[in-house]
Parts: C-alpha cells; sequence; structure tokens
C-alpha cells in the first residue's frame, strides 16, 4: 500500500493524489497537520516538505511529486500489482 504524507493546503499534495488516482493506484492519505506521530516520522526520515510518498514503509521516490511525475508507465503499472 502507497501512503501519501501531506498537508492542507498543499497544491503539489493535491497533485501527487490526483496522479495515483489517475494511474489507478490505491492509496492512504496521511495528514501530518493532524498527526503529529505522521510528522514526527516525516521530520525523522530527514525530510522538511511534503508531499512524501511511501510503499512498506520506505521512501517510493525522492522528490515528492516531482518525483513521481517523472516515473514511467511500468513504474505505475509494478504499483498496481
Amino acid at each position: 500500500m502507497i501512503t501519501v504524507y501531506s498537508k492542507a493546503h498543499c497544491p503539489f499534495c493535491d497533485k501527487a493524489k490526483a496522479l495515483l488516482k489517475l494511474k489507478g493506484i490505491d492509496f492512504e492519505e496521511v495528514r501530518i497537520d493532524q498527526s503529529s506521530e505522521a510528522r514526527e516520522f516525516i521530520m525523522g526520515e530527514g525530510h522538511r516538505t511534503v508531499p512524501q510518498l511511501y510503499k512498506d514503509g520506505k521512501l517510493l521516490v525522492e522528490g515528492g511529486y516531482t518525483g513521481l511525475a517523472k516515473q514511467s508507465s511500468e513504474f505505475f503499472e509494478q504499483l498496481k500489482g
């Protein structure tokens, strides 16, 4: 399962979620502005921006939405499986 760490009023978060939906990828959203544990996790991983995308507890791509948008069709097909 893909986890999208995001916050309110974040256009890049919205773009990342829209791209995943467009590609048919299931994900869960965790808002760092509503969960102190999520915020601490993201900061502890060395991130200072959102969105951050994780799969099975590991960073999926560097660069948030920009990194996600650069991925190939094959990348997204593998996420469906």
